[in-house]
């Protein structure tokens, strides 16, 4: 490993670690000639995943575009980045574990929709706004009237009614 102070080509590692679920190994080293520490990050390579967007376009994907959607549409909600990141983990393992090169965009915002709603509902809806292209506000009021049939799905399945027998 080259050195970034001296740029001798030997180091040797000091300590390591291993982070992000055992998924980064993090290794502190000190360059052999001058003695400079720093600090590098091994990562497994993973497959080059295109995403195919709406328009047919294709284009690498990127965890970072998947969490600046997620970032502005949570701003000014209680949802912590500790949160979003891990939507962003789920969304990326989802995708790779389909074991294809190649995924659609609409797949992805489906898989973001899916784990932002039982997260924060309002989130979900500025996702799902921009997402899906709201052109009126029917649109708009169809998806809140679906959202709500779901919380209210869900909310009779926690709490079933004491059910009375009529006579």
């Amino acid at each position: 490993m080259r050195c970034p102070h001296c740029q001798h080509n030997g180091s040797r590692v000091v300590d390591s670690r291993p982070t992000d679920d055992g998924k980064v190994i993090r290794r502190r080293r000190e360059c052999e000639a001058c003695g400079f520490r720093f600090t590098t990050f091994e990562r497994i390579e993973e497959t080059p995943l295109l995403v195919i967007k709406k328009n047919g376009e294709r284009e690498e994907f990127s965890r970072d575009k998947i969490l600046r959607g997620i970032i502005r549409s949570a701003e000014k909600r209680p949802v912590g980045m500790d949160k979003i990141t891990q939507i962003v983990d789920q969304v990326e393992t989802k995708i790779r574990s389909l074991g294809e090169n190649e995924v659609s965009s609409q797949l992805i915002g489906e898989y973001v929709m899916g784990l932002l709603a039982d997260v924060d509902e309002i989130s979900y809806i500025r996702f799902a706004s921009v997402y899906r292209q709201f052109k009126d506000m029917s649109v708009f009021m169809k998806e809140l009237k679906e959202m709500m049939a779901r919380d209210k799905k869900n909310s009779q399945a926690d709490h079933p009614a004491d059910k009375s027998t009529k006579k």
